[in-house]
């Protein structure tokens, strides 16, 4: 297994968002996964994205109450570019922001191969099996229970200790420093994207937490503006930034020091989305994906580190037991999150490039910017999933299920009760506790085809036989259920029966004509003028 080398192929840089830029290339190397050359930052990203035709710039005023986001809702519906607003104004005090608006970025599958290191000249988003390849080889997916199996771990993780967070001195997220009162969150030209939202929120934020022993964790929850040093922190009970706060309150301590990045690079935004492996933190999952190492600062006002090169940085700290109502939310269910009581954010510090990009995304009824990290998400983790379940060909997370809600899985059944198996087992896999719907089918199915997958369902399931309703953890976004973040769930078995599964009759075959008469209509077909 080769490991990772932090000796990579370096891209010339140049300053500003016109210049420079790299391609994030994977390039051949000896067969393998390949070399990766790494997107140093948001605006090398955003310079990729206009040379390849990917990017508009928005030249009039925009403003971010509703506007940009009906502006960017359309834009994403319809498969558009990556969005730049370079004139982002508050229609009600005629204030216009000093920073433009970036959104969409992440908005297509070329986009979003091309942010995790695919080729941008020649590769496409089958290309990410060379990721995939590349991470199953590399992390390591769970502790062993033998001494021996620990130490051999241990060691893996001492060889990818080079392409883990470096730490650098400074950075350009510092250029500009406000502390205490010089801060006003008023001067970032933050979204409102729905009519019924509760106010402005941060939406694509890597909000940087720690543990007792100080391991780093990078999440995305959302931010709701309450004031100018204020904000809502949206983060979730089950999410590992949480269970960080609890340890601390747990240990007695009263506040806890919480930072928020704005625009890192594209793979260390994707790795704030992720469902990394405990064992290791997103900055290594980053550097991993990126062939080198996310270069990090520790922040002005706290031991957190925070990516070099982001474009804005917001320092703080939590309270123990103070909340606050946060939301209504238009959220990526398509459908508003209710309002709830999370925990408050104070902002001590802000600092900042001294020509910052606002990064943006808006969430809805999908397709929208997050289907196509989900969709990522899905395919780079697709070998852990075979590894855990070798009966398992590959697996399809449907766009309309949010991600949560439904995953569709296609199998080499052989045993009897086997679909079932891999129900439960989906069921205990981190994020993927909370699929309210799983769906087996047989290996004659492609599950990424959901018209084949529904005519398996509709025509070979028998709701007293193949179908098990369980109760479980939810995702806390599931308004379905009578109970928030706990409820029901269905596992539909919709592969061919086996005779010890209780199907005593006999099983038709599908309709399929003879690959002879195939071939032989193929041959004729130009003739028959159709």
């Amino acid at each position: 297994m080769r490991s990772p080398s932090v000796t990579r192929a370096c891209v010339a840089r140049s300053g500003g968002i016109i210049l420079g830029g790299a391609t994030g290339r994977l390039v051949a190397d000896g067969g393998d996964a390949g070399d990766l050359m790494a997107i140093k930052d948001l605006r090398e990203f955003i310079t990729l994205l206009e040379r390849k035709g990917e990017l508009r710039r928005i030249g009039i005023a925009v403003d971010p109450v509703l506007e940009i986001g009906e502006v960017t809702d359309r834009v994403s519906k319809a498969a558009g570019p990556a969005l730049l607003f370079e004139k982002p104004v508050d229609r009600d005090t005629g204030r216009a922001f000093q920073m433009p608006v970036a959104i969409n970025l992440f908005g297509s599958y070329s986009r979003t191969a091309w942010a995790l290191g695919v080729d941008a000249e020649t590769g496409t988003w089958r290309d990410l099996d060379a990721v995939a390849k590349r991470l199953m080889e590399l992390l390591p997916l769970d502790m062993p229970a033998s001494m021996k199996g620990k130490l051999d771990v241990l060691l893996s993780l001492k060889d990818l200790a080079g392409a883990g967070a470096k730490v650098v001195r400074q950075a350009p997220c510092q250029q500009v420093v406000l502390r205490g009162s010089e801060v006003d969150l008023g001067i970032l030209p933050v979204l409102k994207t729905w009519p019924e939202d509760g106010g402005r929120f941060v939406t694509l934020p890597l909000v940087v937490t720690a543990d007792l022993k100080g391991k780093l964790n990078v999440g995305m929850y959302r931010l709701q503006i309450f004031g100018g040093r204020t904000t809502g922190l949206h983060i979730h009970e089950h999410h590992d930034g949480a269970r960080n706060l609890r340890e601390h309150f747990g240990a007695g301590e009263k506040r806890v020091p919480v930072s928020v990045a704005l625009g890192a690079d594209p793979a260390t935004i994707f790795a704030a989305t992720a469902p990394v492996p405990p064992m290791i933190d997103e900055y290594l999952f980053a550097g991993i994906i990126r062939g080198e190492p996310v270069e990090v600062v520790k922040c002005v006002t706290n031991d957190l580190k925070v990516p070099a090169y982001a474009e804005i940085v917001l320092e703080g700290y939590v309270e123990e037991g103070e909340t606050r109502p946060e939301g209504p939310f238009g959220d990526h269910t398509g459908y508003y999150s209710l309002a709830d009581e999370f925990p408050v954010f104070h902002v001590e510090a802000m600092t900042m490039r001294s020509d910052a990009i606002y990064p943006a995304t808006i969430v809805g009824r999908p397709p929208m910017e997050d289907c196509y990290l989900g969709k990522a998400t899905e395919r780079l983790f697709l070998p852990v999933i075979r590894a855990m379940m070798p009966e398992v060909i590959d697996y399809d997370l449907p766009l309309e299920g949010v991600f949560h809600n439904c995953a569709i899985f296609q199998i080499r059944k052989q045993f009897a009760g086997q679909a079932f198996r891999v129900m439960d087992f989906a069921w205990s896999m981190g994020q993927m506790m909370f699929t309210k719907f799983v769906i087996v089918v047989d290996a004659d199915v492609d599950c990424h085809d959901y018209s084949q997958v529904a005519w398996r369902c509709f025509n070979n399931v028998d709701p007293d036989r193949d179908v098990m309703v369980t109760k479980g953890p939810l995702d806390r976004l599931d308004h379905s259920s009578n109970q928030q973040s706990f409820g029901f769930k269905m596992g539909i078995d919709a592969t061919r029966p086996l005779p010890n599964e209780g199907y005593e009759r006999v099983w038709p075959d599908a309709l399929e004509m003879t690959p002879e008469v195939k071939a032989r209509v193929d041959a004729m077909w130009k003739d028959l003028g159709l």
